[in-house]
């Protein structure tokens, strides 16, 4: 059998490399590193005309940077454990949000107080116009933008709430990345940097990421859902995000018991997308408690083997059998194994929610075959594997020889009464 790409067939795609990805990428890539560039230029303007090294200001301004990301972006990969995004995805979107969204937010929202607020309002009230409405509608509506080249493109990846979540947190959290070097900068120069720091970066790194959630879960509805109200949800997402985001910059000019009252609401906020995550990740093993049973005929699960999927740490620990028996090449195995089987489960329950999709046995028949050969990956050359530690008895793992198991398919195949509501068994 000829070499499968594994991550094409988790992506439901005929190849992993996507022309819109790599475009979308070196765009993003290319405006990160010109507003990088823009904003060494002004550390060095500002330096000069202070007297202080302004190369000294913008290595501090980026480190201090660096720190919300560090925190961010391991707390939001958290939430989607169970079937996380393709890693080339979620580079995609954080360097659209750090690179495009800023370029394009920095350049409307200065045209914006140039040529709009000033002139009409006045200096006073365009300020407070500029920051508690033209900016959250700008910079929301330009970190939006890629969740919907992401549902044009990538819709097959968008599973759950949490998905979407993911992404727009992503996204949100570049954006946050390049802004809060802006931002640190001008606070070296002012000599505000540690408060500064204490706000942004550690006490509110996640205002970004709640705002743009909203959108996320707009956008995941739309992935997930039939009918004119999935047409309306991503506006409606970005709606919200725009008032929570206004919100927040409002309650800057409220002094301490603004910001306050404004940081308990993004905190409830942030519980109810934490919620949805929880009940999402229950979703999922639902799902695969309830849609693999039927292939237990195959021979490529086990009910144990079922059990070991629904948790993370029995994945985790079947990795570490993997990498016993095979490897590094065993453990990798064993992890598209376990996503691919995650992948079949969802793909049936969708097609219980109702969304069409003709091609459903193909895709089904590729998550099928990855995990046919990645079975055979990390069961190594080893004349008998170490028997499974999620497996009380020997025979109870398909991660053995057929012979070992035979009867558990057998058994299966004469009680069999699952029918999709969708389709024929699977075969």
């Amino acid at each position: 059998m000829p070499r499968l790409d594994s991550k094409a067939i988790l992506q439901g795609r005929r190849s992993r490399y996507s022309m819109t990805l790599i475009l979308g990428t070196t765009v993003s890539v290319v405006c990160m590193l010109g507003m990088l560039g823009y904003l060494w230029m002004l550390a060095m303007a500002g330096g000069a005309a202070a007297g202080i090294d302004g190369a000294t200001g913008f290595l501090v301004s980026l480190v201090t940077a660096v720190v919300p990301v560090t925190i961010l972006v391991p707390l939001i990969l958290m939430l989607d454990r169970l079937e996380p995004e393709p890693g080339w995805v979620l580079f995609f979107a954080f360097v659209w949000g750090g690179g495009v969204a800023v370029v394009a937010s920095l350049l409307l929202n200065t045209w914006g107080l140039t040529y709009f607020t000033v002139p009409v309002f006045g200096e006073g009230v365009a300020d407070f116009l500029s920051t508690a409405l033209v900016a959250p509608v700008v910079e929301e509506s330009a970190k939006g933008v890629v969740l919907l080249i992401l549902l044009w493109r990538r819709r097959n990846e968008i599973d759950t709430f949490t998905d979407g979540v993911v992404y727009a947190g992503m996204v949100a959290t570049g954006f946050a990345f390049t802004e809060n070097i802006l931002y640190f900068l001008s606070a070296f120069f002012d000599g505000t940097l540690v408060a500064t720091f204490a706000i942004r970066g550690l006490v509110a790194p996640f205002g970004h990421p709640v705002y743009t959630a909203m959108i996320g879960l707009g956008v995941a509805y739309a992935a997930m859902r039939t009918g004119g109200l999935r047409l309306l949800a991503p506006f409606a997402g970005w709606v919200v995000a725009v008032l929570l985001h206004g919100m927040w910059n409002a309650a800057t000019t409220f002094g301490w018991s603004g910001l306050g009252a404004a940081y308990l609401v993004l905190f409830l906020v942030l519980l109810g997308i934490l919620v949805i995550a929880a009940r999402d990740r229950r979703s999922q093993v639902a799902a695969i408690d309830r849609y693999l049973p039927p292939y237990i005929s195959t021979g490529l699960v086990t009910p144990s083997d079922i059990t070991m999927l629904s948790s993370m740490t029995a994945r985790r620990r079947a990795r570490e059998w993997a990498a016993h028996n095979a490897g590094a090449r065993g453990r990798l195995a064993m992890k598209d194994y376990q996503l691919a089987a995650t992948e079949l489960a969802l793909l049936h329950q969708k097609l219980d929610l109702g969304l069409p999709r003709q091609d459903w046995k193909v895709r089904r028949d590729s998550f099928l075959a990855l995990m046919h050969v990645a079975r055979d990956t990390f069961l190594g050359r080893l004349p008998q594997p170490v028997k499974p530690g999620w497996a009380e008895n020997p025979t109870d793992s398909g991660f053995l020889r057929r012979a070992d198991f035979a009867h558990v398919i057998a058994q299966t195949q004469a009680q069999q009464d699952y029918v999709p509501r969708h389709g024929q068994p699977p075969r």
